[in-house]
């Protein structure tokens, strides 16, 4: 359903500013005249140099950061409890990353991705954010077979703890929304692109194709994957800001995950173009002038053969859906990786 934004106050909070999708979220509000509260523990799962150097660019009048952990609700709670932030609006972007890290260190994912979360939610209560939207996840489908996926569709069973700390958010964020608090749960698809996580496929590949290393490949190349180029997605993030959900009546019983009464909706945010795992990798060697050496491996377990997002609801929502085509989207990333690492006795065939 269509519906016109409202505008909201200037200030946005923005978790995990630190972060691939954070750092550009912040990027672009503060271009367009926000003031940018920016949190981030800048912890070590992947170069903590790389999250320092985005900080760097985004220095800037209109920006504050504060190094917090979500988890540590004492601090939280001192710095952001704080009348000049009532009104505002948050984007919570923070999370510990990385679908196989959880099966190594599922109390990492517990504290951050729950208990951190929950410390958002009831923050954004304590100072009455007028909209929170927050970072869920492709991965939420699990098992699902039938695609593309819908919002609509049952998302019972996750194939990580990740998957279930993600999915457990959405309930969360439901209940707050019974009681007023407006969110907005983001299903993001495969995100790529500049200044993107070093744990990330395009930048694996990129870096092992480089060093003459090999690259790894599950289920043997057999899986399709929707990737979303980063500044799709911060199109459709800074464009659901005003779209602030409202209490609705719902006819009926209440059978879809993206249904309610209280002020709560749900998005994918994809390409909706899956391209086959191989044909991704053949476009970086093509770039890159290269050859991968390629190691096999077979099918993993907490592995889904294809992501596929149906983005009908997001389109009719903001009248946008992420469209940047594959090709560019990788040459824009290698363009930045370039310019960044400046790897020797290489360069990008243009």
């Amino acid at each position: 359903m269509k519906r016109k934004g409202i505008k909201l106050a200037t200030k946005i909070i923005i978790t995990g500013v630190g972060g691939f999708i954070g750092y550009h979220v912040a990027s672009c509000l503060l271009q367009k005249g926000y003031t940018v509260i920016g949190v981030d523990n800048l912890n070590n799962y992947y170069d903590v140099k790389l999250k320092q150097d985005r900080l760097q660019q985004l220095k800037h009048v209109n920006f504050t950061f504060y190094k917090i952990s979500l988890e540590d609700n004492e601090t939280l709670v001192k710095y952001l409890k704080n009348d000049e932030f009532s009104g505002s609006v948050v984007i919570h972007l923070a999370a510990q990353a990385g679908v196989k890290y959880s099966l190594i260190n599922p109390g990492a994912y517990v504290q951050s991705n729950l208990v951190g979360f929950a410390n958002i939610l009831e923050l954004s209560r304590l100072i009455s954010i007028k909209h929170l939207l927050y970072a869920s996840s492709s991965s939420v489908y699990g098992a699902n077979q039938k695609v593309p996926f819908y919002e609509k569709d049952q998302v019972n069973h996750p194939l990580t703890l990740y998957a279930a700390t993600k999915r457990s958010n959405e309930l969360m964020a439901h209940a707050y929304s019974i009681n007023g608090l407006p969110t907005t749960g983001m299903r993001f698809f495969n995100v790529y692109g500049p200044w993107g996580r070093p744990d990330m496929a395009l930048f694996l590949f990129t870096k092992a194709i480089l060093e003459r290393k090999p690259i790894y490949i599950n289920n043997n190349g057999n899986m399709f994957r929707d990737f979303t180029y980063i500044e799709d997605v911060v199109e459709s993030i800074v464009r659901l800001i005003d779209q602030v959900p409202i209490r609705k009546p719902i006819a009926g019983s209440l059978i879809n995950p993206n249904q309610s009464y209280a002020p709560f909706q749900l998005f994918n945010i994809g390409n909706q173009k899956p391209i086959n795992l191989m044909k991704f990798i053949s476009l970086i060697e093509e770039k890159l002038g290269m050859k991968a050496i390629k190691r096999y491996l077979p099918n993993q377990e907490t592995e889904v053969f294809q992501t596929f997002a149906d983005v009908q609801e997001l389109q009719d929502t903001i009248q946008f859906s992420p469209n940047t085509s594959i090709e560019k989207g990788i040459e824009k990333f290698l363009d930045w990786y370039f310019v960044y690492y400046q790897p020797s006795e290489h360069r990008m065939i243009q």
